[in-house]
């Protein structure tokens, strides 16, 4: 793990800090993360993934070191960080020494193979991300109630932000789901609430991957055997091999589906 040296003091823009002491346990940041400043403000500082930090949570970096690491105290995750930098450092080394490239590269995959999270894996870090966001930007905008109006039919979200004081709303943001991408509620919040603050919305939610594995309350979109027409309908089981409906049921083997929607509202999500 990185130990850092730091500084108490205020910092300035472009400069890297290091949260110390948050106020917000489980918002969108945490104690030990790494932020870089974009603003500096009277109270406090903007990084630049839009998260606003008091000058009390943050300590200023002016130095680091990496210790060698201990293999057997590092979890899964750690190991694969390290084993894919360490490929990274070899294929430098090597292409540099005069190998060639691709050589490498396949000897490499095919002694090791490679690990890459699949389009599912991400999608799920990306809404668990926005749902984290929503609440974290909620307890950051005192003084305002936000809410959210969802249509799921025209796969649209409109973030409404009210003073408590004044009753009004001040601001609003949308956020409009592209017709051939699944529609999913937590992201559209996160992406219209940072529009109606004023916030940069982060690459990720505008390019995340579409879903490849469906799930109870996942509404999806089937063919009929004419190849004609389609059918909407939401999953309520997963079981015996088929996916079960209100009223009717797939088998999973014998049909190709498009989910439109992994909201998956009322099922714990």
């Amino acid at each position: 793990m990185t130990k850092y040296k730091t500084e108490k003091r205020k910092a300035n823009v472009g400069e890297r800090i290091l949260i110390t002491d948050t106020e917000y346990p489980g918002g969108g940041f945490k104690n030990g993360d790494v932020l870089t400043v974009s603003s500096s403000q009277g109270l406090g500082v903007q990084t630049d993934g839009g998260w606003i930090i008091w000058h009390r949570e943050y300590e200023v970096i002016v130095g680091e070191h990496t210790p060698a690491s201990n293999l057997d105290e590092m979890d899964y995750d750690e190991l694969v960080t390290l084993v894919e930098d360490t490929m990274k450092a070899l294929r430098t080394r090597s292409y540099k020494n005069g190998y060639e490239q691709g050589r490498f590269d396949a000897e490499i995959e095919a002694a090791h193979g490679t690990y890459e999270m699949s389009d599912q894996q991400k999608r799920d870090d990306i809404v668990a991300q926005a749902k984290n966001d929503i609440e974290a930007l909620y307890k950051r905008d005192l003084g305002y109630r936000h809410d959210f109006i969802v249509n799921a039919e025209k796969r649209t979200v409109v973030a409404l932000r009210k003073s408590f004081a004044e009753g009004y709303i001040r601001d609003r943001g949308i956020a409009k789901c592209a017709p051939n991408d699944c529609f999913n509620a937590h992201i559209g919040k996160a992406i219209a609430l940072r529009r109606a603050l004023r916030l940069p919305v982060p690459p990720e939610y505008l390019n995340v991957p579409q879903p490849t594995e469906v799930r109870v309350g996942d509404v999806i979109r089937g063919t009929y055997y004419n190849k004609k027409s389609t059918y909407t309908k939401t999953v309520k089981k997963i079981e015996d091999g088929a996916y079960f409906y209100e009223s009717d049921y797939d088998f999973i083997n014998g049909v190709d589906l498009v989910i439109i929607d992994d909201s998956r509202a009322g099922e714990g999500e």
